[in-house]
């Protein structure tokens, strides 16, 4: 027994019969026509989807490091006093969120907003953000914003606004801020020595915002504490509009509760239907791509018209010769499918991993991101090689049908 006879018989007890033909017309091409047809349509097939994954991990990736940096420096859920008197302190309401599964830290900050001078005379507008540094967990090094021996309180730059302000670790700069306790509010003046700079990815933060002490901001403000705002910190596991929902529950009517993606429930909408209708226009690259998909079996039903006959002839019933060019369809288009998901994935992973789509300063601050990211999630994938399946069954079953309409008198004359 032959080499070949071994594999056919090997094949055949684990495939049906239509599939077996259908892989021996794959395997065994007789037309140099056929066979180029088939590879242009495998070719044609893998970079449409890698279009499509590509496509998706871009709008995925997008999406996913805009919401994290919209996060940036603060908890993935806020809580603002409505009541500027509550003392977020000692409220037993705070205490019972901070007892809900899925919160790991709760902390506390104040903001605000002032002026930074640095030692060359140039300055500009910042926003500040007052944490306590031994309880904040986005705080990598508590000691950088600690007093210097002088005295002098330590504060954090975002990378870029050091960049523009010429300012280093160890400078000392001069810190404006409005103090609004009283009838008539009155700027402050402080020096600040510089502890160290941070870089979150997201323009607007590195380029624009200052952390530093809660109580030196509080006390340059005049508010004392009251007022600031509480943040519950989740783990991964838990969805942060769900958990809003609960500490709002918790908190009740007196706390302004929201997530990132609820404060900006506009913007994720207009990119969600971007992605959906990217999804639609990169389709229709796989829809074209299809077809030749359905022109190699138009031509293997011409030339396999002796073979119709023949199976005809021998009782092979319709329904079983639709599902052998249905077959041969869904092998040739799955392969290309599986090629062209495995290089759309791989190719993502390689544009992010070296960062090869990168904006300068200006034009990260109007997308919001310095680098491109790119990434795969399964449910994009699983929908990606879905719809090519469902394109690739549908262009398959005109050419797997006209074969049925064959006579077999007239397919055992055709030459």
């Amino acid at each position: 027994m032959t080499a070949g006879t071994q594999r056919s018989s090997f094949l055949g007890r684990r495939l049906p019969l239509s599939a077996l033909i259908a892989w021996r017309y794959m395997a065994h091409p007789n037309s140099r026509v056929l066979g180029s047809t088939a590879w242009a349509a495998l070719l044609a097939t893998a970079l449409g989807v890698t279009a499509m994954v590509v496509a998706m991990a871009l709008m995925t990736g997008y999406t996913e490091d805009l919401e994290r940096k919209l996060v940036g420096l603060q908890a993935e859920i806020s809580a603002v006093p409505l009541d500027a008197t509550i003392d977020v302190a000692n409220d037993p309401r705070i205490v019972a969120a901070r007892a809900l599964d899925g919160v790991t830290v709760v902390s506390r900050s104040a903001f605000g907003d002032g002026a930074l001078s640095g030692s060359d005379g140039s300055d500009a507008t910042v926003f500040l953000r007052g944490v306590d540094p031994e309880t904040d967990p986005r705080l990598e090094d508590p000691r950088q914003l600690a007093p210097t021996e002088a005295g002098l309180p330590s504060i954090l730059l975002g990378a870029e606004l050091a960049r523009s302000l010429q300012l280093e670790a160890g400078h000392v700069a001069r810190l404006v801020v409005m103090d609004v306790n009283g009838r008539r509010p009155r700027f402050r003046y402080k020096s600040v020595h510089i502890g160290g700079t941070f870089s979150t990815g997201f323009a607007e933060f590195d380029s624009a915002w200052i952390v530093l002490d809660r109580a030196v901001l509080t006390s340059m403000r005049g508010t004392s504490g009251l007022g600031d705002v509480v943040e519950f910190h989740i783990d991964q596991a838990s969805n942060p509009d769900t958990m809003a929902a609960r500490i709002e529950d918790v908190l009740g009517d007196d706390f302004a509760v929201h997530s990132p993606r609820a404060l900006n429930r506009d913007l994720f909408l207009a990119l969600d239907l971007q992605k959906l209708g990217l999804f639609a226009v990169i389709g229709l690259i796989v829809l074209v791509s299809t077809f030749n998909i359905a022109s190699t079996l138009v031509i293997l039903v011409r030339e396999r018209m002796r073979d119709i006959g023949v199976l005809s002839a021998l009782g092979l019933p319709p329904r079983q010769l639709v599902f052998v060019f249905l077959a041969y369809g869904m092998l040739l288009g799955g392969l290309g499918i599986a090629i062209g998901a495995a290089l759309g994935a791989g190719l993502s992973w390689l544009l992010t991993y070296f960062e090869i789509i990168r904006f300068g300063p200006e034009v990260a601050a109007i997308y919001f991101i310095d680098a491109v990211p790119f990434r795969v999630r399964p449910a994009d994938l699983a929908a990606v090689i879905s719809f090519a399946l469902l394109i690739t069954l549908a262009v398959s079953l005109w050419p797997a049908l006209r074969a049925t309409r064959i006579r077999p008198a007239d397919a055992l004359r055709y030459e």
